[in-house]
């Protein structure tokens, strides 16, 4: 375990393991790092991986106010710290993360986003506004929980699963999170694919879905091709994109399955 600052102050707590090439990974929603871990574990038998937790969750601070800028320059000194440049992974709402920084220009050298959600409906941008502007207003009243309940019904949980996520072991460590919700909603942008942006990304980047429908990862009420048309708008948007798909795999990744295809495509 390390830690790291940011540009802006804020300590950034991580794991390293390995040897090899570095591969930074970058979580989604409500990940404080022991989500990936262990694609990390698997990806550390052939490359130097660093799992950090984002800022606000896990052991890393955080520092008012919010702003994407400032989660760019987070990954930015993690890629520092593992050497200057890196290759990253990123997942789900990380995928958006790592894809707006490497548009901005972070040096990464490639790219591996898993699932990421962005929506290519006509009004993803009119139903992302009013998702923030609710889990807003929940977090303002300190309402964590319904927070955390609004988010998991905006990605498809129906309300038994939302109800039997409230008496598992877990629903607090995740009402914690509850702030860090608004971040993933900042990098998701205005949740359509961000086009011009995408052009801008040069690194070779691997565009990866899972076999499964978004129903047996628990979203049922997303439309069975969410996330695999979301992953061809990116790969159309991008110079240097690939497209694959990770058979019978969730939204949750089993390590046997994806790393295969991580190690073929960094090592090439």
């Amino acid at each position: 375990m390390g830690t790291v600052t940011s540009k802006d102050g804020t300590s950034l707590s991580y794991g390293r393991a390995g040897s090899g090439p570095a591969v930074i990974m970058v979580g989604g929603a409500a990940d404080d790092g022991a989500e990936l871990a262990p694609v990390a574990a698997a990806l550390s038998e052939h490359f130097t991986v660093y799992n950090y937790a984002r800022r606000g969750r896990g052991k890393s601070g955080d520092t008012a106010p919010y702003a994407l800028e400032r989660e760019i320059g987070d990954l930015e000194a993690v890629i520092a710290e593992a050497g200057g440049a890196a290759h990253v992974y990123g997942a789900s709402s990380g995928g958006a993360l790592a894809l707006e920084a490497a548009a901005a220009g972070l040096p990464i050298n490639k790219l591996v986003v898993y699932e990421v959600p962005y929506d290519i409906s006509d009004d993803a941008p009119q139903r992302h506004q009013q998702y923030k502007d609710t889990l807003q207003a929940l977090l303002d009243e300190d309402n964590r929980a319904e927070a955390f309940a609004h988010a998991m019904r905006t990605w498809g949980a129906p309300e038994e699963a939302i109800e039997r996520a409230k008496q598992s072991p877990m629903w607090p460590g995740l009402v914690t999170l509850a702030p860090t919700l608004a971040y993933d909603a900042a990098c998701m942008g205005d949740n359509h694919p961000p086009t011009a942006r995408l052009a801008k990304v040069d690194q070779p980047t691997l565009v990866l879905t899972g076999g499964a429908s978004p129903t047996e990862s628990g979203m049922d009420d997303l439309r069975p091709d969410f996330f695999g048309r979301a992953a061809d708008a990116i790969v159309e948007s991008l110079p240097h994109g690939e497209r694959q798909v990770v058979g019978g795999q969730q939204h949750v990744v089993d390590p046997a399955a994806v790393v295969p295809l991580v190690q073929r495509f960094l090592a090439d």
